[in-house]
């Protein structure tokens, strides 16, 4: 299918604009979902895999759409000593409920905790102090990854670290375009961070994302790092980290949160039978085993074992702060295109 079919690159830009319109209904979304899903994609797209520019585009709009509509919502109900698993189960029904896919499990981390809590099927963890909420939306693999921090304990200096990981984002946002040096982004996180008084976290960054791969290839650094590296055209996760401690984090305990790196045999039956769910429904994604034990049973842990054993899955660990200081994180994410959209504003 060409361009010219919906109306060239003004129809498209139209159709683009009218999904960005506000306070588009679950129903309405959905609408639009299945009049995408039917279009017959054949040709090559400068964003990578198949499919028809147009309908990736639109996809990535509607993506960031509903993610931007879910954080609203998720900012309205949560409050401290709401538990971590209520608080996951409704962010990612209510993706599901506009019409979308969880891109990856709900990430609930407090505060030394950088990234990478989610909770576990009988999690216990309740809403408190720092609270990073990260989450992802999909459509047919198409990401829209956002993050935001919430102060819990009414602090002053949760306050001031959560408005230093938002202005270094808004910082970015207003220059990033295609042919800008990733140093240059990393260097205006740095800067504003530092004027708050803060520390950007230097080992996480950002990152490109292409169809089924959340982080794909370029990464978008917290910090200048000298590096002459250009942005192309593309789908990029901005996400900078502030902390008053030393801007480091390490590798802590296991998440629960996996990844597929190949599917080969495996004897144990439950791991089959879960090898193949997991090809079939999160393809490359992440994924956990909160999500398992809903629809196989407590017996998916022992299949996740035996897959983790066998080497078909990667088991992502919690990101710990080095010196067990508070972090806060913002995060939205940017089609650069032949326009820069911000997708989850």
């Amino acid at each position: 299918m060409t361009e010219k079919q919906y109306g060239g690159q003004t129809g498209r830009e139209n159709n683009i604009e009218k999904i960005r319109a506000k306070n588009i209904t679950p129903k309405t979304l959905n609408k639009k979902i299945n009049n995408i899903n039917k279009i017959d994609e054949q040709s090559e797209s400068n964003l990578g895999g198949a499919g028809r520019k147009t309908s990736i585009s639109e996809k990535i709009i509607l993506a960031g759409k509903i993610a931007s509509q879910v954080k609203s919502y998720a900012k309205s109900f949560i409050k401290k000593d709401i538990p971590l698993l209520e608080i996951a189960e409704k962010i990612e029904s209510k993706i599901l409920e506009f019409g979308g896919k969880p891109a990856f499990p709900t990430n609930l981390s407090i505060n030394q905790i950088a990234a990478h809590y989610t909770p576990s099927h009988d999690d216990k963890t309740l809403a408190s102090g720092l609270l990073k909420v990260d989450f992802g939306v999909h459509i047919d693999g198409w990401i829209a990854d956002t993050a935001f921090s919430l102060d819990l304990e009414n602090s002053e200096e949760n306050k001031k670290l959560i408005q230093a990981s938002e202005k270094a984002l808004e910082s970015t946002t207003k220059i990033i375009k295609e042919n800008i040096l990733t140093s240059e982004i990393g260097n205006a996180i740095q800067k504003t961070i530092e004027s708050f008084g803060f520390s950007p976290i230097i080992n996480l960054s950002g990152h490109e994302m292409k169809q089924h791969e959340l982080h794909a290839g370029l990464t978008i650094p917290n910090i200048n790092d000298k590096r002459n590296i250009i942005i192309k055209k593309g789908l990029y996760a901005i996400e900078p980290f502030a902390t008053n401690g030393d801007g480091k984090v390490y590798n802590g305990k296991p998440s629960g949160i996996y990844m597929l790196t190949n599917t080969k045999n495996v004897r144990s039956p439950i791991a089959r039978e879960l090898l193949e769910f997991i090809e079939k429904e999160y393809k490359t994604l992440p994924f956990c085993s909160r999500w398992l034990v809903k629809k196989f049973g407590t017996k998916a842990l022992f299949g996740l074992k035996q897959l983790e054993e066998n080497q078909n899955l990667h088991h992502f660990p919690q990101l710990i702060e080095s010196s067990h200081s508070k972090v806060s994180q913002a995060e939205d994410t940017v089609l650069i295109d032949e326009k820069v959209i911000v997708t989850t504003r």
